[in-house]
């Protein structure tokens, strides 16, 4: 499998970015942060467009970067591609034009544009002005342009930031097939942790130009709930539960698809997809959307309801008045995250080790794909 090490230091007059970090570039790397973190700086230097970097970057044994070597690559001898937050397309060239300049590029071209064409869905736009297409549109003929080039990574620079949900939700099912198609590693840049959650497997977390943690994207994700005093106040995340669970059943009857956690199952509203049976599908719920309960819930029109043992419960870090703690709780293997008041707490006087159990509406169960 291709890797990513990164061993480097850059000045800025805001923040210095330092990094040692190796990445793992199986599937799709989510690269996270709050604004000025450092993301883009990141990608730009992988890329070759930052020049005053003292370390060095290698992907997949190539040196792209060694400074005490005197070792540099230029931007277009790395064979990687790195499409931007806008476009970028030349205005006075149709879909296919912009298509061609960029495949004219590469030397030893494998493939054609006709195929570009169809994995990015861009068919019937080959005729038509930059200037007519939609900002969904756009970032799809980016998105083959940068393809063409046939690089050996991706990167993408925050490339649902301008785009409404139904466009975000077709681009991020349409990355996921490129790369799927293609076996392309690709680092997405993005602060929205609900796109990265659907479709990251690993996430670096980045906070003023340093490494904060990096690893599973669910494990990371989970990470976040505990580390908000490493994050600036303003960018905190929803504490959440990140889960990959297999359907068992699209349709119940009554509206509701079907999650299997081990013994139990998790409800959520059926999805108008085409969806099949052991598809696994990701999804989260807020820990403010969980409620514990001491005994078996009876008569509930919550139609979620888990047993499970207490393992940890510490004090929230998001809440500045300390009224408020966070427990988590183990559910036939699986860690859920619930965020409850100091007076819930010691009302119930819950403690660790503690058999509960835990309810959540079918709504809560949140997937962004579907």
């Amino acid at each position: 499998m291709p890797t990513l090490k990164l061993d480097f230091n850059l000045s800025y007059k805001v923040f210095d970015f330092s990094i040692n970090q190796t990445l793992d570039l199986t599937g799709i790397t989510g690269i996270f942060g709050h604004s000025g973190s450092g993301k883009s700086t990141l990608l730009r230097a992988i890329a070759g467009l930052e020049k005053n970097i003292s370390g060095s970057i290698i992907f997949d044994n190539d040196t792209l970067i060694n400074t005490t070597q005197k070792t540099f690559k230029k931007a277009e001898q790395r064979h990687i591609s790195l499409a931007f937050q806008n476009s970028r397309l030349f205005p006075h060239l149709n879909v296919l034009d912009n298509l061609k300049y960029a495949a004219k590029r590469c030397t030893n071209s494998q493939l054609n544009i006709n195929e570009i064409l169809t994995l990015t869905e861009l068919d019937n736009l080959t005729g038509a002005n930059v200037g007519e297409l939609s900002s969904g549109q756009k970032q799809r003929v980016a998105l083959a342009r940068a393809l063409l080039s046939e690089p050996k990574l991706l990167l993408l620079d925050e490339p649902l930031s301008a785009l409404d949900q139904t466009s975000k939700t077709k681009l991020l099912r349409l990355i996921i097939k490129v790369q799927q198609q293609l076996n392309l590693p690709i680092l997405y840049v993005s602060h929205s942790l609900d796109e990265l959650q659907q479709v990251c497997d690993n996430m670096l977390i980045l906070s003023e130009g340093k490494v904060i943690d990096y690893g599973n994207i669910h494990h990371t994700i989970h990470q976040l709930n505990f580390l908000s005093a490493s994050l600036p106040s303003e960018q905190l995340i929803h504490q959440q539960t990140s889960l990959s669970l297999p359907i068992s059943n699209t349709d119940n009857g009554k509206g509701l698809m079907v999650l299997t956690l081990a013994e139990q199952e998790i409800l959520l509203p059926r999805s108008s997809e085409e969806l099949s049976i052991d598809q696994h599908l990701r999804c989260f719920i807020l820990a403010s959307d969980i409620s514990i309960c001491l005994s078996e819930p009876q008569n509930s029109t919550i139609v979620n309801q888990l047993s499970g043992t207490i393992s940890t419960i510490e004090s929230s870090e998001f809440d500045d008045s300390t009224h408020s703690v966070l427990v988590t709780v183990i559910c036939s293997g699986q860690a859920f995250y619930v965020h409850i008041s100091t007076y819930s707490q010691q009302k119930l006087a819950l403690y660790i080790n503690q058999h509960v159990y835990l309810q959540f509406k079918a709504g809560a169960v949140r997937t962004f794909l579907y």
